[in-house]
Parts: C-alpha cells; sequence; structure tokens
C-alpha cells in the first residue's frame, strides 16, 4: 500500500524558523535526512520532498490549455500550507501513521518537537485497462 505523508506547515512557524539558531536548523534538517535514509535504506521510501517557500508559490486555473491565468499564492487568507512530502509504500495504514508520528517529532527550537501535522492519506492507483 502506498501513503502520502502531507506535512503541514503554517505562515508564522514558517516565519519563525528565522529567529533558530544555526545548530537548531542543523538538528532539524539532519533529524529530516537520517529519517529519509532509514525509510530508503528499509525500502519503504518512494519518495520525498520538501517545498519551495509559500510566497513563491503560484496557482494555475485554466478554461484552455493556451490560457491559463497565474495567481501568486498561497491565498493571502491560508493559515497553513504544504510545506513537503513523503510517498512510502507500507504494509499497513498503521505502518505509515507510525513514519507521521516519527516525522512529526522534528526538532525546533531548543531540541524540542515541533508536533506539526502531518496529513496521511493513502495513493489510489487506476484500475488496469486492457485494450
Amino acid at each position: 500500500m502506498r501513503f502520502m505523508l502531507i506535512m503541514q506547515g503554517t505562515a508564522s512557524g514558517w516565519d519563525s524558523m528565522c529567529q533558530w539558531k544555526p545548530e537548531e536548523i542543523q538538528a532539524h534538517i539532519g533529524f529530516m535526512i537520517k529519517l529519509r535514509d532509514e525509510l530508503k535504506d528499509g525500502g519503504e521510501l518512494v519518495m520525498a520532498e520538501g517545498l519551495d517557500i509559500p510566497r513563491n508559490t503560484k496557482v494555475v486555473t485554466a478554461k484552455r490549455v493556451d490560457q491559463p491565468t497565474v495567481f501568486d499564492g498561497p491565498f493571502p487568507e491560508s493559515k497553513e500550507f504544504l510545506a513537503g512530502f513523503w510517498v512510502v509504500e507500507v504494509p499497513t495504514e498503521k505502518r505509515a501513521c507510525e513514519i507521521a508520528a516519527r516525522a512529526s517529532t522534528a526538532p525546533g527550537p531548543g531540541g524540542k518537537p515541533l508536533a506539526f501535522p502531518i496529513e496521511v492519506r493513502q495513493v489510489m492507483c487506476a484500475p488496469v485497462v486492457e485494450g
């Protein structure tokens, strides 16, 4: 079973990272790299990516492919945004939740776990169409 673990962030949380000490940033990044490597070595990691800062986000809508409307995003009223994600292949939803819980404990200022929310959603597959 494949699951996407969607790391949520907030604008205030993102902005507060500018106040972190360099060693706190290194601890946080080191934690994420270690988790990625352990999942990869265990054969559970399909992919993982962090995403660019929210102010660089674009939202695109179109009624025709040659006439897109591009907005800066996320919208100002948004309180949360997608900060990054993992796609894991694990035998059960329980295992996906265990990985999400571990990721949520990533250290922040003073080494305290950030306890940020991570949405766990199964990646669905389309039925095979024979032709």
